[in-house]
């Protein structure tokens, strides 16, 4: 099977987290079987030697430029303009940032060609450039890692809108956004039950498969023992919104209440790019903020648990996925516990309010048996549910139409 997927995210090296992750561990499982040409733009960040990288996991590679002024920044005539274009179009900036003329007419060209049987955007950033009357070509699918409508109402119900205004004004246009974009699809893929449920009220004929992700156990093996102590981690991209909001969440109300009953307490914030509000706290006490990492499991291993305060953002959570592998304990908020049941056998500890987050996390500093059968069971939960394996051969058979 010929598959051509699209990708204006650079997904490589996975280690970048974000939507990276799925979409490379994805493609190196589809390109096992099937030959994948990837289509993706250049970030300025990205090297010469992971382009080659990329290009050794696929039969082709197409790399575009990104789009200058493709930001979200800018003089506020450009942030004018871009709203009035959502307004009148329908399709939100975030998409627009992205859209590059050149890659629409490569990859028009090769579908027209008759190159391809499949084409898969990966994230619903990359609707834009499927057409409405590809479906009646090739079989199309959507890779929606997150609802973006479903994420604004989150924002605005929980109060953690970066701008409450403009996502109250956004959201209606983000639900016919939705819904209109998900009709050019003859496949629609999501990561939980919950997305999936959102996204069929929009289209209630729709084919929608839940499709999880994933964790690579070779770069997240079991820890060997348990460190004891009272070391807090957080894992994530540090320049993404819900998770700069995450660690200041905690920080600022759960991490000095702990301090307390706890005086030698650390918090490791670890994960690239870490954004202003994230490098203010390493003035407070016990608060390292890391950075990147050449391998983010030697972390969670020397960690007594590790925190998912999320309080926005839909999706399964990657870092939860990863520390589960890790075999390290967790407490998790609802929003970082989503797509997962984790009470019956108890695979981690939930919190959502301060005093919630403080009464699970002095359970796993001070009972050793909490912590066995929290690492034992989410790891045997990761190695039989939440493979980038089964992942892979899940996403396979929507492409083969046999899902």
């Amino acid at each position: 099977m010929k598959i051509l997927m699209l990708s204006a995210t650079f997904p490589y090296p996975p280690t970048r987290g974000g939507t990276q992750v799925r979409t490379f561990n994805l493609l190196k499982y589809l390109s096992q079987h099937h030959s994948i040409t990837l289509v993706t733009q250049n970030d300025a960040d990205v090297r010469e030697s992971e382009i080659t990288a990329l290009r050794n996991c696929v039969e082709h590679l197409e790399v575009f430029d990104r789009p200058r002024d493709s930001g979200t920044s800018g003089s506020i005539i450009k942030k004018i303009q871009r709203f009035s274009t959502f307004l009148l179009q329908g399709t939100p900036p975030s998409v627009l940032n992205r859209y590059s003329l050149e890659m629409q007419a490569w990859i028009e060209n090769f579908v027209n060609a008759g190159k391809c049987d499949v084409i898969t955007c990966e994230h619903s950033v990359n609707e834009i450039y499927v057409r409405s009357h590809f479906q009646n070509q090739i079989k199309t699918i959507v890779n929606v890692h997150s609802s973006v409508y479903g994420t604004c109402l989150n924002q605005l119900s929980t109060g953690t809108s970066e701008n409450k205004l403009r996502d109250q004004i956004t959201l209606p246009l983000l639900r016919r956004y939705e819904k209109s974009y998900c009709s050019k699809f003859s496949n629609i893929v999501v990561t939980t039950a919950e997305d999936k449920q959102q996204l069929q009220q929009f289209n209630p004929q729709a084919e929608i498969a839940v499709i999880p992700n994933g964790v690579d156990l070779v770069s997240f093996p079991n820890r060997n023992s348990d460190p004891g102590g009272q070391r807090l981690i957080f894992i994530g991209a540090m320049d993404n919104l819900a998770n700069i909001d995450a660690v200041c969440f905690f920080s600022n109300e759960v991490l000095p209440e702990i301090q307390k009953h706890y005086p030698n307490a650390i918090f490791d914030i670890v994960g690239s790019r870490p954004a202003p509000e994230v490098l203010a706290l390493k003035g407070k006490p016990g608060i390292n903020v890391i950075g990147a990492v050449p391998s983010m499991a030697e972390y969670l291993h020397q960690a007594t648990l590790c925190v998912v305060p999320m309080r926005t953002g839909f999706g399964i959570k990657n870092k939860t996925l990863e520390a589960m592998a890790a075999g390290v304990p967790i407490v998790a908020s609802d929003r970082g516990l989503e797509g997962l049941t984790v009470d019956k056998p108890l695979l981690a500890l939930r919190a959502n309010q301060p005093t919630e987050y403080i009464t699970a996390i002095r359970q796993i500093f001070e009972q050793p048996q909490l912590r066995f059968e929290l690492s034992r069971n989410a790891r045997q939960l990761v190695e039989t549910e939440f493979t980038w394996d089964i992942a892979g051969k899940r996403y396979e058979q929507v492409c083969l139409g046999n899902y």
